[in-house]
C-alpha cells in the first residue's frame, strides 16, 4: 500500500513505531511546580550585608617616561598624520619628517628596550 503524501507516510510511521505503554492516571507525570517569588524579608538583607567584599585593586603601574614617550611615537605618530589625511590639513615638510622619526624611533627604542634571555621553559606566561 502507497501513501498517498507525505504527511500519510510520516503518521503510519509513527502510529507503527514500538510499543507505547499505557499511563494510568496516578502514573501520569505531575506538571512542574512554578517558582514564586519570594517577598523580601529582613533575613535576606542581613545576607546582602554579610556579602564578600573585595578589596581595592592596586593602583595602576606608572610608565616610565622614556617608555611612554616611546609608545607616544609609536601610536601618536601616525594618528596625528591619519587626521591631517582626513581632513585635508597640510603639515609643513619638517612636522611630517619629525612625526615620520618619532615613530621609527619610539619602534625601534621599544625593540631594544625586550628582554633578551629565554623565559623560564616552564613559565607558559599565566598570572594567577
Amino acid at each position: 500500500m502507497q501513501p498517498d503524501s507525505e504527511d500519510d507516510a510520516w503518521r503510519s510511521i509513527v502510529e507503527n513505531y514500538g510499543a507505547r505503554p499505557e499511563l494510568g492516571p496516578e502514573e501520569a507525570p505531575e506538571p512542574a511546580p512554578q517558582p514564586v517569588p519570594e517577598p523580601a524579608s529582613e533575613d535576606a538583607e542581613a545576607g546582602d550585608e554579610e556579602r564578600y567584599v573585595p578589596p581595592p585593586p592596586p593602583p595602576l603601574p606608572h610608565v616610565a617616561p622614556d617608555r611612554l614617550a616611546a609608545w607616544s611615537g609609536v601610536f601618536g605618530a601616525p594618528t596625528v598624520l591619519l587626521v591631517a589625511l582626513l581632513f585635508g590639513i597640510h603639515l609643513p615638510a619638517w612636522l611630517g619628517y619629525l612625526l615620520v622619526a618619532s615613530f621609527v624611533g619610539g619602534f625601534v627604542y621599544l625593540v631594544v628596550q625586550m628582554p633578551r634571555g629565554p623565559r623560564d621553559p616552564g613559565d607558559d606566561g599565566a598570572r594567577l
